[in-house]
């Protein structure tokens, strides 16, 4: 007997949260910073579909630069290049792609397309990795990111099956209303709050934290939607029963983790 498309997701979420918290909390930091990295190349491979290379080869290609880019970046940042600059970087390329989302159906060349995955990925496996390191309460700090994602998502899901009505981009993801968005942000909220409590922080302030988070984590998906739309695909790929693809998986994160990072770092909770 087959599962239906929600079992699929909440079984495939399940295993996913009880594979990613155990190794993000009891394995040494270098193992996440390689799960990271694994997650961030298995996006590259997908997005290399978006350029129009469908070969093997062709992806490998993609791949290849990409990887190498993480490793240039990790020789200048933080040593040369501060991160925050690399997140001011990314905050700028999302802001053209919340401009793509409201202009959408727009063409997308293939020059453009190659770029911008490397501004999606390169800039938040940055962001993902330097939170990660923050000395005091990394892991958890990566671990509230991953759950304001993460809340965002179900809430959506779910106020949206349920009450949604108004489409928030219905030329870029039909399926998408501003009903499942409004239960987004508030199941973010409330992760935000627990996840401050847990670091010690204040409460209160974590709020807007979490909601311009969860928020800008919504063009995250919205803008992969937008590439896959452009490339006359439906998922990115197949990967997770009932997600899709990397890609479907990491699209929010990798909208989201710039943003975090800055303002936990506004926030203090990333120490001196």
């Amino acid at each position: 007997m087959s599962l239906s498309p929600l079992a699929q997701r909440i079984l495939t979420a399940a295993v996913l949260i009880a594979a990613l918290l155990p190794a993000f909390l009891l394995l040494p930091k270098g193992f996440g910073r390689a799960l990271i990295s694994v997650f961030v190349l298995g996006a590259a491979w997908e997005w290399a579909a978006f350029v129009g290379w469908r070969a093997p080869l062709q992806r490998l290609g993609y791949v290849a630069t990409v990887a190498a880019l993480l490793v240039a970046v990790r020789l200048v940042v933080p040593a040369t290049v501060p991160v925050a600059a690399v997140a001011v970087v990314a905050l700028g390329w999302w802001t053209v792609a919340f401009v793509l989302i409201l202009y959408f159906p727009v063409a997308i060349g293939r020059a453009a397309a190659w770029f911008a995955g490397l501004l999606v990925m390169i800039p938040a496996w940055a962001s993902l990795v330097a939170v990660l390191d923050t000395p005091v309460h990394g892991r958890k700090l990566l671990l509230v990111l991953l759950a304001i994602v993460w809340a965002a998502d179900v809430g959506a899901y779910f106020a949206g099956r349920r009450f949604g009505r108004v489409k928030l981009a219905p030329q870029v993801s039909p399926g998408k209303t501003w009903e499942g968005v409004i239960g987004g942000l508030a199941l973010a909220t409330a992760a935000v709050m627990a996840g401050a409590a847990q670091l010690g922080q204040a409460v209160m302030l974590a709020v807007p934290l979490g909601l311009s988070v969860a928020a800008v984590s919504v063009v995250g998906d919205l803008t992969v939607s937008v590439f896959k739309r452009n490339a006359g695909l439906k998922d990115s790929g197949s990967i997770f029963p009932g997600h899709g693809g990397v890609l479907d998986r990491v699209d929010s994160v990798t909208a989201a983790a710039p943003l975090y990072l800055l303002a936990a770092g506004w926030l203090g909770w990333l120490g001196s």
